[in-house]
C-alpha cells in the first residue's frame, strides 16, 4: 500500500547551503529527498520521479520562472502533491500562489520545517482517503 512508502520530498532552492542544509533535515526525520537549484531542473525531476509527495520550494530562483510559477504548474499538472512556498516575502507579495500551496516563513527552524511538512503531508493523506471513502 502506498501510505506505507517512504515520503518523497523534492526541495528546489538555488542557494547551495540552504538547499543542503533542509534536505539533511528532512533526510535524518526519515523523508527521501531529491534537490533541484532551479524550476527547470525540478521540472525535469519531476518528470523523472513517479513518487513525489510533496514540493518545497523557494522563490526567488534564477532563470525566467520561480517559485510561485512552479507551484501553479505542479498544483495544474500534478494535484497529487502537496506544495509548500517557503519565503522571507509578506502574504501579499505572493499574490498567485494556487490555493492548494501553503506557506513556510524564512528564516524558520527545522522543528518548524519539519512540523509544516508532516502537517500538510497528513492533510493530504486525511483527503485522499476522505475521497477515497466517498466514491466506495
Amino acid at each position: 500500500m502506498d501510505s506505507f512508502r517512504q515520503k518523497t520530498i523534492l526541495v528546489v532552492e538555488d542557494e547551495a547551503l540552504i538547499r543542503f542544509t533542509i534536505a539533511d533535515t528532512l533526510e535524518d526525520a526519515g523523508y527521501a529527498v531529491l534537490e533541484a537549484a532551479s524550476v527547470l531542473e525540478a521540472v525535469g525531476k519531476l518528470g523523472q520521479y513517479e513518487h513525489i509527495d510533496l514540493l518545497l520550494t523557494d522563490i526567488d530562483m534564477p532563470g525566467g520562472l520561480n517559485g510561485i510559477d512552479l507551484a501553479k504548474m505542479v498544483a495544474e499538472c500534478a494535484p497529487r502533491i502537496s506544495i509548500i512556498v517557503s519565503s522571507a516575502r509578506s502574504q501579499r507579495d505572493l499574490a498567485g500562489l494556487p490555493e492548494v500551496a501553503h506557506r513556510l516563513a524564512k528564516p524558520c527552524t527545522a522543528s518548524q520545517l519539519l512540523s509544516t511538512v508532516g502537517n500538510v503531508l497528513k492533510a493530504k493523506e486525511r483527503a485522499g482517503k476522505e475521497a477515497r471513502r466517498q466514491s466506495a
